[in-house]
């Protein structure tokens, strides 16, 4: 029977990717996450035992707590972390239901060392135009929401990364970058396991866009013209970052949600009223 502190893979599956995501915490014990190393989109690890000492820090947080079957760990640590002030909810079933609903998991081996503060950072050139905004999107969205981004002179950039230890992207010779004819974006969705419909759809809008192949879909010429337009309004690029997270939400729930609709300004005049 559902908790009333629960959420249903369904609903929570609508949130991740979304702005509206609650944080979300992967609490299974090690030896069962690594008899399944895969995350739900989005999650952190967290041991349970560390959440009662830390529950402050999610004071007036929206939290989803995930363990192996949505039992004991869940339901405790979410009862913590609601005695400190957080809107804190377990995942009905937990992995195990996530994995059988054949929703989308991310691979935790892929995903880069995170510094003192749990984050992973990432450092790429300055003046990012279209995969090196999309690529940190997706991190953000599906990866690691607190993610720290470095935008950094070209000729810099493996020196900025051994120094600062930061991950780098969409840069010659770099794992997390174009290989043939398909883009960073493209190499971070077939590595981190993020190959779902409305992602692959969005990243050939990504690649034709990055790579000038506008015969790869009627998008692709909006997604360039509106990606070079912000790269001129913003100096700074995190600003321009800020505003093409929003570019691409839309993008997502466009190609998630909306591709089969149309619009068209209707014509009243000469009807009957």
């Amino acid at each position: 029977m559902s908790s009333v502190n629960s959420l249903s893979v369904e609903k929570l599956l609508r949130l991740v990717g979304t702005p509206r995501c609650p944080m979300l915490l992967d609490v299974r014990l090690p030896e069962d996450f690594e008899a399944d190393p895969f995350l739900v989109p989005g999650a952190a690890r967290r041991p349970h035992d560390s959440i009662p000492a830390g529950a402050t820090d999610y004071a007036g947080r929206s939290v989803v707590v995930i363990c192996q079957k949505g039992k004991k760990l869940s339901e405790g640590a979410a009862a913590w972390l609601r005695h400190a002030g957080a809107d804190a909810e377990t995942l009905e079933g937990g992995s195990e239901a996530w994995a059988a609903a054949g929703m989308p998991r991310v691979r935790a081996e892929r995903i880069p060392p995170r510094d003192g503060e749990g984050r992973t950072v990432w450092v790429t050139r300055s003046r990012p135009k279209i995969d090196r905004i999309a690529c940190p999107w997706l991190i953000r969205r599906f990866v690691d929401p607190s993610a720290v981004f470095l935008f950094v002179a070209p000729a810099e950039v493996a020196a900025v990364a051994e120094r600062f230890d930061a991950t780098p992207f969409d840069v010659e010779d770099a794992f997390w970058s174009h290989r043939g004819e398909t883009c960073s974006f493209d190499t971070m969705l077939t590595e981190f396991g993020l190959e779902t419909d409305a992602l692959l759809r969005l990243a050939t809008i990504v690649r034709g866009a990055d790579t000038a192949r506008h015969d790869l879909a009627p998008e692709v010429a909006g997604l360039l013209a509106v990606s070079l337009g912000l790269s001129r309004m913003y100096a700074d690029d995190l600003a321009q970052l800020d505003a093409g997270l929003l570019l691409y939400d839309a993008l997502y729930r466009w190609a998630r949600d909306a591709t089969g609709e149309t619009h068209n300004w209707p014509n009243l005049r000469g009807r009957s009223a």
